[in-house]
């Protein structure tokens, strides 16, 4: 079990350059055929006006040229900081569509999609503030997320797998398995609120380590029994034990086509510090 096709999102914010490295090295460790997917905007873009021309006599065909040479920049980007990493199978795909449909719909022919965790600070022409959720919410494939801040080199060497015994937790743990087997520490961790039912009938901790086990992965688990909120107890464990890589459930409910993340998705979609492998 491996990750043989990898999808990255890349658009022009600055944090793209960071996401598509992490995605090449995690292609490269895992022998990956690696995807740069770029949707051009044409459908959702949103050109700031100084971007184009004064007296353009064809406005849409004006923006449509805009973005176009646009997406083609960030891909040659792409090409040209992949080769210089060495070798690696990969390819550039340019998609007309919305971005979230475009994720989605290629992610689900992927065996992992690289995104960037939405920062409000880059508005910039693209009207896609809300592409984690919606594509952890909606491709059924496990989904990297990458902090808009900070730098992330190389496949984790100290992850953290948030458990609590639910079918998200079960199949993010499944998902990540490639990636655990190659870290050299793994740590089962289950937050519990302060008065909760700790719930061990129902974790069966043991025989979740024994089913690492047999993929190849050791892993020690520890349960913490928090008086603070969990997405904050579970995070602040994070920072304590220097991990570089969170594994968790993605929870949430659908509203009609919108789609919103649980409480604690939300809160580790929004504060997160390291990669987050998820699914839902």
């Amino acid at each position: 079990m491996s990750y043989p096709t990898i999808l990255v999102h890349l658009d022009r914010t600055a944090a793209c350059k960071v996401r598509a490295d992490l995605a090449a090295q995690w292609a490269r460790a895992h022998g990956s055929h690696l995807v740069g997917l770029i949707s051009t905007g044409l459908i959702d873009g949103i050109i700031p006006a100084d971007e184009l021309q004064s007296g353009a006599t064809d406005c849409i065909a004006e923006c449509a040229e805009y973005l176009r040479l646009r997406a083609e920049a960030i891909g040659h980007d792409f090409r040209e900081r992949v080769a210089a990493q060495g070798s690696l199978s990969y390819e550039v795909r340019l998609i007309d569509s919305t971005t979230v449909d475009a994720v989605v719909r290629h992610g689900r022919t992927s065996d992992l999609v690289v995104l960037g965790q939405r920062d409000d600070s880059e508005v910039k022409d693209m009207t896609t503030r809300d592409l984690p959720q919606r594509v952890v919410m909606e491709v059924g494939r496990p989904v990297l997320l990458v902090p808009y801040a900070g730098r992330f080199e190389g496949v984790p060497k100290n992850a953290v797998v948030a458990w609590d015994g639910s079918r998200e937790s079960a199949v993010a743990m499944r998902a990540a398995v490639p990636a655990l087997r190659q870290a050299s520490k793994v740590t089962l961790v289950s937050c519990c609120a302060v008065h909760a039912d700790s719930g061990a009938d129902r974790l069966l901790v043991p025989d979740v380590l024994q089913f690492l086990a047999r993929h190849g992965v050791h892993a020690t688990a520890e349960s913490d029994v928090t008086d603070i909120d969990v997405g904050d107890a579970l995070l602040s464990r994070l920072s304590d034990l220097g991990a570089d890589l969170l594994v968790m459930g993605g929870y949430g409910h659908s509203r009609f086509r919108e789609l919103m993340p649980g409480g604690v998705t939300r809160q580790v979609l929004a504060q997160m510090t390291v990669p987050v492998l998820m699914t839902h």
